[in-house]
């Protein structure tokens, strides 16, 4: 190919690029360098759904699931008692979720309630953001948590 050619070729290849560019905006761009894991939530339903995260080298697990009352409730798929065993991460059973290390059961319908004890940890409005269509958990929040994660063998 002659130089004026793989020249043309190039100038083309860039414009396609700064035009495919465009179409992001600049607080986009932002906003994806934040995002942990992002939930649609017409696709959650009764049966959990496993988000699965990595953090580093640290494997980490985000359980979304709709209530009996229709809202979409989210949890890290680990237990706040049994997380350092590395067998506390939950199975739904029913309408339950059952701790893998002690057998605890833990109502759905409890699920982001109950704070502290035997349970999934709760991601609480505060930890996430809801547009009304996707439920995004933030990087941030993700990594400050990944400690519960660490000897966690799912």
């Amino acid at each position: 190919m002659r130089g004026f050619q793989k020249t043309g070729l190039v100038v083309m290849a860039l414009a396609v690029l700064i035009g495919l560019g465009s179409f992001w905006s600049n607080d986009e761009i932002r906003a994806k360098e934040t995002w942990g894991i992002k939930i649609i939530k017409s696709q959650v339903t009764s049966k959990a759904k496993f988000y699965p995260y990595k953090a580093g080298k640290i494997n980490m697990e985000v359980i979304a699931v709709k209530a009996s009352d229709g809202t979409i409730r989210t949890a890290l798929n680990t237990c706040q008692v049994c997380f350092d065993s590395g067998r506390g991460f939950y199975t739904q059973q029913g309408n339950e979720l059952v701790c893998n290390n002690c057998g605890n059961r833990f109502k759905i319908d409890q699920l982001e309630k109950v704070r502290f004890g035997c349970n999934p940890i709760p991601i609480g409005e505060e930890d996430k953001t809801d547009d009304g269509k996707v439920i995004t958990i933030s990087k941030a929040f993700l990594e400050q948590n990944a400690k519960y994660f660490v000897r966690w063998k799912r």
